[in-house]
This record gives structure tokens, sequence and C-alpha cells, in this order.
């Protein structure tokens, strides 16, 4: 490009720090419950360009033994999931694993180093590769050389790239407002009963309290199969999904893998995929399958994903109620395990009781939500598009 550059360290660019989180045990409950965001790898990893969204927070025993960093700041992982990056929506917290920069506007921006890192990030997993566990300490992440053009010219780079993530950010609006609307739908007409001409609608009690005539009371695992049996061919690539390509509040699957063998869970177009695993579950990871095609029309994943999938209801439904709260609490409550790692079994499902509506009222919600399912689809493959167009243009402007 013709450009100058300084190279500098990443701490004479800015303020870098570690999180802080003292207390032991981390996840003592005490910490927890109250209104200060409490971030972790995973939230980093999950997040685009911001970080909006997190599954925990501290109240002020929390926030003691912690430290309150300012919106805007720059995340950076140094341990579990190695140099991810993004910037803070909101005031937080976050431990030891996660190191925050805060930029020196007279030389770079939080988001300019957010795409230097996305670029050298391959290295510095390189880099901090170790025997037991990877960690890219605070001493090897300073050694590292940042190549800083002249301030305007940083800016000019940084507005090209962030046009790409505010696409994707719009359309990932987009998206939780759609979800939002098929899971109101859901509330609405099944757990409050206020289905479209619910006024004339007669009652009945039941072991599950009163609900409308013509709608039964069954086991979830007589509507719902859990873990459907499917034949998978051990030869050629399939599409494989794992953990952590699954969101913890929305149906999409960030990526696909592709793996040989046949081994771990099957699935198809319309299954949805609970996680059954701590703390995974309780984060909300689950997702609806619609990426599949005739050419590969079972997909595989992990082996801690419970598949769901539709007997005598809809797809849809299935997948609002596995997000609904009642469902998730029973199979989080049936939880169990020794290792450290306590796991849903199959069987619990037999004692998860839900009122099953006619199949008219079942059809009607699938008529309205299947759209918005497939707007969600469309919205992810649009955003998997800006994402690769993106980082194809990121070492153009970065080197």
């Amino acid at each position: 490009m013709g450009i100058s550059y300084v190279e500098y360290t990443l701490d004479e660019l800015g303020f870098v720090g570690r999180g802080k989180s003292k207390h032991r045990p981390r996840n003592d409950q005490v910490l927890f419950g109250g209104k200060y965001p409490f971030i972790q790898t995973g939230d980093v990893k999950a997040a685009n360009l911001y970080i909006t969204q997190f599954s925990e927070t501290y109240n002020e025993v929390g926030l003691a033994q912690s430290k309150l960093w300012e919106k805007g700041t720059l995340l950076i992982t140094i341990a579990a999931n190695i140099a991810e990056t993004a910037v803070l929506g909101m005031d937080a917290c976050f431990p030891d694993s996660i190191v925050g920069f805060i930029p020196d506007e007279s030389k770079v921006n939080a988001f300019f180093i957010k795409y230097y890192i996305d670029f050298i990030k391959q290295e510095m997993q390189q880099i901090s590769q170790g025997t037991t566990q990877d960690n890219l300490s605070l001493d090897k992440l300073r050694t590292f050389k940042f190549k800083v053009p002249a301030k305007s010219v940083v800016d000019e780079i940084t507005n090209v790239l962030k046009s790409y993530d505010d696409l994707i950010e719009n359309n990932n609006r987009r998206i939780e407002i759609l979800e939002t609307i098929a899971q109101k739908l859901y509330q609405e007409w099944f757990i409050h009963y206020r289905f479209p001409n619910h006024e004339q609608a007669q009652w009945q009690d039941t072991e599950q309290g009163k609900i409308p005539v013509g709608w039964e009371v069954k086991a979830s695992s007589e509507v719902i199969e859990f873990a459907p049996r499917m034949r998978l061919p051990k030869e050629g690539l399939k599409p494989f999904v794992s953990m952590p390509n699954v969101s913890t509040s929305s149906m999409v699957i960030d990526e696909i893998e592709w793996r040989e063998g046949n081994s771990g869970t099957k699935f198809q177009n319309g299954d949805t995929l609970l996680a059954r695993i701590t703390p995974c579950l309780q984060n909300g990871k689950t997702a609806f399958v619609q990426f599949l095609d005739e050419e590969h029309p079972i997909g595989l994943g992990s082996t801690e994903f419970i598949v769901m999938r539709s007997k005598t209801l809809t797809p849809e439904f299935v997948y609002c109620l596995a997000r609904s709260a009642p469902f998730r609490g029973h199979a989080i409550n049936s939880m169990a395990g020794a290792d450290g790692r306590q796991r849903v079994k199959n069987d619990c499902f037999d004692a998860y009781y839900l009122a099953v509506p006619p199949q008219k009222l079942l059809d009607d919600f699938s008529a309205i939500a299947e759209p918005l399912f497939k707007q969600v689809f469309a919205l992810s493959k649009k955003n998997k598009n800006l994402k690769r167009q993106r980082d194809l243009l990121l070492p153009k402007l970065i080197e």
C-alpha cells in the first residue's frame, strides 16, 4: 500500500490489564445474581464485534472481588479460547482469563487492534500451546509487535472493516427480533393459552391444572423423539456441529465443520439440538437444524447434544419448547454425574408433561413461525458471506 508504519507493543498503544476474579471457588454462588455483567471467554468467542449478551452476573459481593471495566474496552481471551476478541457493549467484569485493552486514541482505536489480533490470531494460538492447557500469558501478549500507520490511516482501515461488521450486527439484531417474535407467540398461545378465539374455549381440570377442552396432557417423550436413530455410512466427509458453534441465545449454528466417520449424534433438518452438559445447558445452547441439503441430508454433532425430533408436534413448536424455562428447568434439575460434568439423561423427559394442543392450532402456529425461522437462516447465511468478505479483505489492509 506504500504506507509507512511504526512498530509498537500492545502496552505502548494503550492500557493492558488482566481481568480480576479473586474469590475461590470462582463458581461460588455467593458471587452471582446481581446487576453487574460477568463476561467469560465463551461470551467473547460468541460475540461478533460487540459483547451484548452474557450468561452470568455478579452481585455486590462479586463486584468487590473483581473490577468493573468500562463500555468500549477491547477484550482479548488468553485461556480456553485463545485470542478471541470483542468490544464491551456495556460496563462489565471479567476474570483473569481475559485481558482488557483501553487504547491511546491518539495512536489507535479498539477496533483496529481487534482486527489486527484477528489477523495474527493463528500466530498467537501457536505460541500459546502448552503441555496441559493452552494459555496466552500477558508476557507473551506483550511480545507481539503491531505495525501501526498514521492515525488517519488507522481510522480509514477501521471504517472499511467495521462497515462489514455493522451490517453483521444489524442482521444479528434482526435475527434476535425474529426469534423473540416466535418465542412470544409460543408463550402466548401455549403457555398463557391466549391463542386465536381463546375467549370461546371451554376448560377442563387435569393434573397440569386447567387446560382448554380438546387439549391433552402427554409426556414429552410421547410427542417428541429424543435421540432418534439414524444410519450414516462411514465413508466421506459429513457436516459436523460442535458445541462451541452453537449459540447460547439463538437457533443459529455459527459454523459447520466437516469430518470423516459417523461417530456422534445424528440429525436432519427440522431437528432441535439441546446441550445436555453443564454449563452449556444452563447457558442456553440450543440450535435448530435447517442447513442440510439433498447431498448431505443427515448431519453429525457432538455426543453432548440431545437431538429432539417431533413425533406429533411441529419442528417449530419443539424448538420453542426446548427454549422455554419450564422445560429447561426440568432438564437441569434431572442432571446427574460424578465426573465434575453433569449430564441430562434422555429418559428424564418421560416425566415432563405438557398440554398438547389440537393439530390445527399447531399447524397455525408453524404457518407463522416457519417463515420466521427461514428468515433467521437466510440472515445467518448473509452474515457468513459478510464475514468471509471481511476476512479476505483483512490481510490486504493490515499487512
